[in-house]
């Protein structure tokens, strides 16, 4: 035991006496768990759960009842479903009915969106509808400002709406002016700091009040709603959100999800981050034990044992460690709180403060153990050296393996042959796949490093220096260029997977309309304020052609909605969704066409279907399936055969159908203008919006952008430079490491004549060939490993795509970033040689050593 903290003291003193050295490990164990710690604690206080959630949702009330449309509703808390297809009566609920069924105190509640005037125009955002002075709403919007509404012209805002023009005190027009309410107060929406929202009395603030569109109450019950409780009230078409279950969750099967591949993707997580840590801080802990040869050899030379030495330098891997992993841990929980409060405004969600410490104090454990293991070879190193040997100024002799490559060449290939059967499987299998051919490929490096280092005769004198010394000291290399190596694997391979997935969905993302098309379109509006909203979308559109569409509608004029159904027995563009056609004559056709099409127009002026895709279209006849007018009770008709013709769009995106208006009348039905569309990219899409609001109730602008490609804009910067930081930080450790090693070689090169730039050319070339060699194997394993990843990130969540894993194995696109991947190979070393090269140091020390 004495032996033991006497190392810890010895570390201890030489921890502060090269506190450069320090630092520089310090920051390779820290720096990964300051960044987990961050991430775990801000994703804690930003993520709102269920029970955080109870103030905002329930006040102090047991529950809230809520209608749907539906007769029938299953409910597992993640999703709502109808259990039939039958409708809920037109009859709204009452809250006499619904006392019938739950015993308590009952309150009307209700939940939606307001449209208000704005000096911009009309702009719309979440609303409520309950007296927030009743007890059962205490806590649920606390209050910043002014007080409580006390009558129904009286209205609370969130802050977030003080910014868009509503001011305290002031009167708002709202539901299209119908309605002038004053505001007299500001809450608070609890976790939510940006959350834009208005509340008010009943029948304020609200236009719809059909059953399913928010329509609820909160509930004061005398016994608290249990799990068979809310499965009863889902029978009679309601949906509950109780207090008692959300303390408690039932142990129901639908309730919770188990998560199979958690487990297993933590598991290789804490394996990689050890490893990358190891790797990383592995140089520099033998950096260390090069300065301090001297020390540990005259701690032998005084009767230490080899058993001795090795106790201190993993003293030093426990102190520095244990170090490290605490202010990694402290800065990052600190970091992560102090940023949490920017970060929901952003994310929109700020949950109490809170710190997963069982998570953080492994994550820390992990650290230490990191900077144990990263100590080990040194410590092995330290007490093999030679004491008289070092004691003279000699360098010292210790036996250098070769490597293992028999036992990296089995890893690889036993990889290589999980990467192929992991194929038809998830992404887990695939990336424990990656991690045996990583593994396999570190075990390979020692013996890379020698057969390279072979290759140094036919390189200029400065350069030929750096591989050669390289070479001799294999281990301190191979550490550096696998560590390289490895984040430049994930890289590439993350890269690869992540755009093959975006290019899949960019391939697989089809639209009813060209890209670059605004639609406009109303609902419950007559033919005298469609021609207003008509105008006004003209002057909106400044001067662009509209090309006008209908509506399918019944004989009450209620609108429907109208799909076609895929035949799947062809190869499906997309899945088995229906596709929902446009509705429109010969005009519409040429706009979706983007040209004159006679033989098309011909068939759509017959009453024919124009569909823009096969597997739409069979046997000449496209089925049409109906769908009942909103808030109706009428069954759902079965699906009719209609003649079709195939047609090609201006866009091979667009997948859907024009069906002409003679069309609807065989099916019974009737067709009205309330569709416009047009070829324009207004400035500020919104702003329309707010514009044409005063014409419509319920009124849809959208625009046709296309698929997004945020990740190939944003994400593969961000990876490039997080995966360069930590390829500079592990190789100029390792050139650290050289250039104490190469010192006196340097300082005769110098003393022989050599100008500076000879000296900062052998750096240079030290740190740019362990940089190439670690980023040229990682790319080749990252290409196959992002290849391999392919398969599982490219498939799409449909319910055809499911079905295609039982089939041949094969991704829907592989797409390689190769501006990103060139960028990586080359410039990285180049760049790491660089800095190496600039930051080397020129002056000659001259030394002095026994003969």
């Amino acid at each position: 035991m004495s032996a033991f903290v006497a190392a810890l003291r010895i570390s201890c003193r030489g921890a502060r006496r090269f506190k450069g050295r320090t630092a520089l490990i310090m920051v390779m164990i820290g720096l990964p768990v300051l960044l987990i710690t961050g991430v775990l604690t801000g994703w804690a206080t930003l993520e709102v759960n269920d029970r955080e959630d109870l103030a905002a949702s329930l006040g102090s009330a047991d529950a809230r009842i809520g209608t749907e449309p539906h007769q029938r509703v299953a409910q597992d808390f993640r999703r709502i479903h109808p259990e039939k297809e039958e409708r809920a009566a037109d009859s709204p609920w009452t809250t006499a009915q619904i006392a019938a069924l739950v015993k308590g105190r009952i309150v009307p509640y209700d939940k939606g969106s307001v449209k208000f005037l704005t000096g911009d125009g009309y702009d719309e955002a979440s609303a409520i509808e309950v007296d927030l002075r009743d007890p059962m709403a205490r806590g649920m919007r606390p209050l910043v400002q002014g007080r409580y509404p006390a009558s129904p012209d009286e209205v609370v805002v969130t802050p977030a709406l003080l910014e868009r023009g509503v001011k305290l005190g002031g009167t708002i027009s709202v539901t299209l002016g119908r309605t002038q309410v004053r505001v007299v107060g500001v809450v608070a929406y609890p976790n939510r700091p940006a959350h834009t929202e208005m509340a008010g009395f009943r029948g304020v603030l609200l236009l719809d009040k059909r059953n399913g569109s928010g329509t609820g109450w909160l509930v004061d019950a005398t016994a608290p709603l249990d799990w068979p409780q809310i499965q009863r009230l889902n029978g009679h078409g309601l949906v509950v959100h109780a207090r008692a279950v959300v303390e408690n969750p039932p142990s129901d099967p639908h309730y919770e999800i188990p998560d199979g591949d958690g487990p297993i993707m933590i598991a290789l997580a804490v394996v990689f981050i050890v490893m990358e840590t190891v790797l990383l801080a592995g140089p520099a802990f033998a950096v260390g034990l090069r300065r301090r040869r001297r020390e540990l050899a005259v701690i032998a030379a005084q009767g230490g044992s080899g058993r001795h030495l090795r106790a201190i330098v993993l003293a030093d891997g426990l102190v520095i460690g244990g170090a490290a992993a605490l202010a990694g841990a402290v800065f990052g929980v600190g970091g992560a709180l102090a940023v949490a409060p920017l970060a929901g405004q952003w994310t929109g969600t700020l949950g109490p403060v809170e710190v997963p410490w069982a998570a953080v104090a492994g994550v820390a454990a992990l650290g230490v153990v990191s900077g144990l293991i990263a100590a080990v070879v040194p410590a092995v190193q330290a007490a093999r050296q030679s004491p008289a040997q070092v004691l003279a100024g000699r360098e010292g002799t210790v036996r250098d393996r070769a490597g293992r490559p028999v036992l990296g060449l089995a890893c690889v290939a036993l990889g290589m042959v999980v990467t192929w059967l992991s194929l038809r499987g998830d992404g887990s299998l695939t990336v424990a796949a990656v991690g045996l051919v990583v593994l396999g490929l570190v075990a390979l490096m020692p013996w890379l490093v020698r057969r390279t280092g072979r290759l140094a005769h036919r390189l200029p004198l400065p350069l030929r220096l750096s591989v050669r010394d390289a070479s001799r000291h294999r281990s301190r290399t191979a550490s550096a260029a696998a560590a390289v190596m490895a984040v430049t694997t994930m890289a590439v391979a993350f890269s690869i997977g992540l755009t093959g997935a975006e290019a899949g969905h960019e391939a697989a993302h089809f639209a009813q309309v060209p890209t670059g098309t605004v639609e406009i379109g109303a609902f419950d509006l007559d033919d005298q304020g469609w021609a207003e909203l008509k105008t006004a979308a003209q002057k909106e559109m400044k001067g662009a052609r509209l090309v006008a569409g209908q509506a399918p509608t019944d004989a009450q004029g209620r609108e429907l909605t109208i799909r076609l159904v895929p035949d799947c027995d062809v190869p499906c563009q997309v899945s088995r969704e229906r596709s929902e056609p446009l509705v429109g004559d010969t005009r519409l056709l040429a706009f979706i066409q983007g040209r004159p099409d006679g033989q098309a127009a011909t068939a759509l002026a017959a009453g024919t279907i124009v569909v823009f895709a096969p597997d739409l279209i069979k046997n000449g006849m496209a089925t049409v399936e109906l769908d009942p007018a909103e808030g109706t009770t009428d069954p759902r008709p079965a699906p009719k055969q209609v003649p079709a013709v195939l047609a090609t769009p201006a866009d091979p995106r667009v997948r859907g159908a024009v069906i002409p208006p003679a069309a609807l009348t065989s099916l019974g039905l009737r067709a009205k203008e309330r569709r416009l569309y047009t070829m324009h990219d207004p400035a500020n899409l919104a702003q329309v919006h707010r514009n044409l609001t005063p014409y419509a109730e319920r009124i849809m602008i959208r625009a046709e952008t296309g698929p997004d490609e945020a990740f190939t804009q944003v994400g593969l910067p961000i990876l490039l430079g997080i995966a360069t930081m930590l390829v500079l930080g592990g190789t100029l450790a390792a050139t650290g490491l050289a250039t104490a090693d190469m010192r006196r070689d340097l300082d005769t090169m110098s003393a022989t004549g050599a100008p500076p730039r000879i000296r900062r050319l052998v750096v240079a070339g030290h740190a740019g060939y362990v940089a190439g060699l670690g980023v040229a194997v990682g790319t080749v394993a990252g290409l196959v490993a992002g290849i391999a990843l392919s398969w599982p990130m490219g498939y799409e969540t449909s319910f055809h795509a499911m079905e295609s894993l039982s089939s041949a194995p094969g991704p829907t696109t592989i797409e390689i970033p190769w501006l990103f991947i060139a960028a990586f190979a080359f410039g990285v070393p180049l760049l790491t040689a660089l800095v190496a090269g600039g930051i080397a140091g020129t002056r000659r020390v001259v030394g002095r050593r026994l003969i």
